[in-house]
């Protein structure tokens, strides 16, 4: 009997460990084009730790509501909670672009040094952290520059330098290629890139465009 009670204890307490434990996978990027590669990932209370491959990819044990850390050289570090219903996580890296970060990224395998250097050059609103903002009229203020003013109410008007020009038509908004007079429902997060066309460039968009326009592209 006192052996029947000890294996019953003994499967009960594997069975609850086994529930709790789950593999959490992903994948890193940077700039939201190039996998990074050679990254340690661990969770912070299962204490376990795993690489990202030459993809990007990577799949760690974690525990009920856990945090992944990762923490590249080079790199913002990101702490993301996990959950029984965390599936994949795809994260993208933000690269703190200074000379040094450049050596540690690329002598840390974690980019190519062709590959970094074209996401530099090129890419530079891929590597914005949106999130930070707490709703898209904060986000608006803090990117968009003086030629486009955003009130606390929200309200979007167009500058030209410092004379403001709240009786002219506000500034066209385009989202993901599309016509918008409200951005209030777009996240932060699900923000790509932001671009205020002036010009010869707003033309594209004939009358409409006099104003400028303002370009949102969200994460599809």
């Amino acid at each position: 009997m006192k052996y029947c009670l000890i294996l019953v204890s003994v499967i009960i307490f594997t069975s609850t460990v086994c529930a709790q434990t789950m593999a959490v996978k992903g994948k890193l990027t940077a700039y939201n084009s190039f996998p990074v590669m050679n990254v340690e990932i661990s969770s912070k209370k299962a204490k376990a730790t795993t690489m990202s491959d030459s993809l990007g990819y990577f799949s760690i044990v974690c525990l009920e509501k856990d945090v992944v850390q990762i923490e590249p050289k080079g790199f913002q570090p990101e702490n993301i909670n996990v959950n029984n219903e965390t599936d994949f996580l795809k994260i993208n890296l933000i690269f703190i672009d200074t000379k040094k970060n450049r050596e540690l990224a690329i002598n840390s395998g974690y980019l190519t040094e062709i590959d970094l250097n074209y996401a530099t050059a090129n890419l530079a609103e891929e590597n914005i952290d949106y999130c930070k903002y707490t709703n898209m009229h904060s986000l608006l203020r803090a990117t968009l520059g003086p030629s486009i003013s955003v009130s606390n109410s929200g309200v979007i008007t167009h500058r030209d330098g410092i004379t403001s020009f709240s009786g002219m038509s506000p500034p066209l908004i385009i989202v993901d290629g599309q016509k918008e007079t409200s951005i209030d429902w777009i996240r932060p997060c699900i923000v790509r890139s932001i671009k205020v066309l002036k010009g010869s460039d707003a033309r594209i968009y004939g009358t409409r465009g006099d104003n400028d326009v303002v370009v949102i592209t969200t994460k599809q």
